[in-house]
């Protein structure tokens, strides 16, 4: 069933919220991760290993929303989905430390199954390009906003706590966007078997895969960037404007592949995507080892290296779905983003023990192995998809 609504603009304006809600975990991660190091005097191995519980949970969620979001009212979902995740915020920042891993995996689950509300809206509005610049516009302008004030000015004076209540006050007054949903919302008629959903074709089963591997190797990064430059002793505005801009420049990359579209082919976009991502690698890498000006390379470096990861997510997922026809394996990137972000912090962590040199290694090598797929036997696979309909 398609949402069809003379209060169209309204109802995506909902659904972009109900998105932005469930992608505050992950978009603040780092900071968040970072205050709780601070807080409760974490080893980067708990710090990893409490990213990785979230996304377990983050994984869980995904999952379920296939069998609960099609059943229930969107208003009743989302009230109850804002409602304990402020719950469990403010209920870790009065706990201790050994309780912040089953707090921070049922945060998680509920930020999973925003985001998938969130997109399931959006999939049911006639004017999907137009529905997803607006989600995400609106998701990449609340994190920067959150991501430049909380080092600065709430976790440099309440620490974690601070920003435990801060987030919760953002998710109520993103909440308040319920009552553009439509009263009986849940979808009928749609509730496909598991097994029929999972029935995607072997080369999207491989891209899915790889598409993992690219994003195990980044998010590492990305969950250790904060103690990165907390490593460099940078202040606590510095790594704000650092974490707010990042997360523009990630939002104009993705507008950009949208503009592009696929006039680069099959291969060329991934060339510039490893191209690109090396630079921002690399100038982190020397601000880690630097003794001057090690903010403007951190700083540039992250930058760089998000644009870079922001484009190679967008063409792999895009490519996921030219590998099968039927959409079935789009479907499945969240889940497969979802294991990425449980596995990368841990392993993350077990590297950052030695070096944090160690984790930009570990991002090099898994975009790697991820162009060569998908330059080579993914190209080639769906050049033959593309021909199939000609050929018929």
């Amino acid at each position: 069933m398609r949402v069809v609504s003379q209060h169209s603009l309204a109802l995506m304006l909902a659904a972009s919220f109900a998105s932005t809600i469930g992608g505050l975990p992950f978009n603040s991660l780092p900071i968040l991760l970072g205050s709780l190091a601070d807080t409760f005097n974490l080893a980067p191995q708990e710090i990893g290993l409490l990213g990785s519980i979230c996304f377990a949970g983050y994984l869980v969620g995904t999952l379920s929303s296939v069998l609960i979001i099609n059943r229930f009212c969107w208003r009743k979902l989302t009230v109850v989905c804002a409602v304990a995740s402020c719950f469990l915020l403010l209920l870790s920042s009065v706990s201790s430390a050994e309780l912040q891993m089953p707090l921070w995996a049922m945060i998680g689950f509920f930020a999973a199954m925003m985001t998938c509300l969130g997109l399931k809206i959006i999939g049911q509005m006639l004017n999907k390009e137009r529905a997803l610049g607006v989600r995400q516009g609106i998701e990449l302008g609340v994190t920067a906003l959150v991501l430049f004030a909380l080092p600065a000015f709430v976790i440099s004076q309440f620490g974690y706590a601070g920003a435990a209540i801060s987030l919760s006050v953002i998710i109520m007054l993103l909440s308040i966007s319920v009552l553009w949903l439509p009263k009986n919302s849940h979808l009928e008629n749609e509730q496909e078997s598991i097994k029929n959903q999972l029935n995607i074709p072997s080369s999207a089963w491989l891209a899915l895969f790889v598409f993992l591997l690219f994003a195990t190797g980044n998010i590492a990064l990305w969950a250790f960037l904060e103690r990165m430059g907390n490593s460099m002793q940078l202040a606590p505005a510095q790594l704000g404007l650092v974490f707010a801009v990042l997360k523009l420049l990630g939002g104009a990359a993705a507008f950009s592949v949208a503009l592009v579209g696929d006039k680069l082919g099959l291969r060329k976009p991934y060339i510039i995507v490893l191209t690109v991502l090396a630079i921002g690698l690399y100038l982190i890498w020397l601000s880690l080892s630097s003794m001057s000006n090690q903010f403007v390379l951190f700083a540039m470096g992250a930058w760089v290296w998000e644009v870079a990861f922001t484009w190679g997510c967008v063409f792999q997922t895009a490519a996921v779905a030219r590998l099968d026809s039927k959409g079935r394996a789009i479907m499945l990137v969240p889940a497969a983003f979802g294991v990425s972000a449980m596995i990368g912090p841990a392993l993350g962590g077990w590297l950052a023990s030695s070096g944090y040199q160690d984790v930009l290694v570990l991002a090099f090598g898994t975009s790697l192995v991820a162009v060569i797929c998908f330059m080579g036997p993914l190209a080639v696979r769906q050049h033959q998809v593309i021909s199939e309909p000609l050929a018929s």
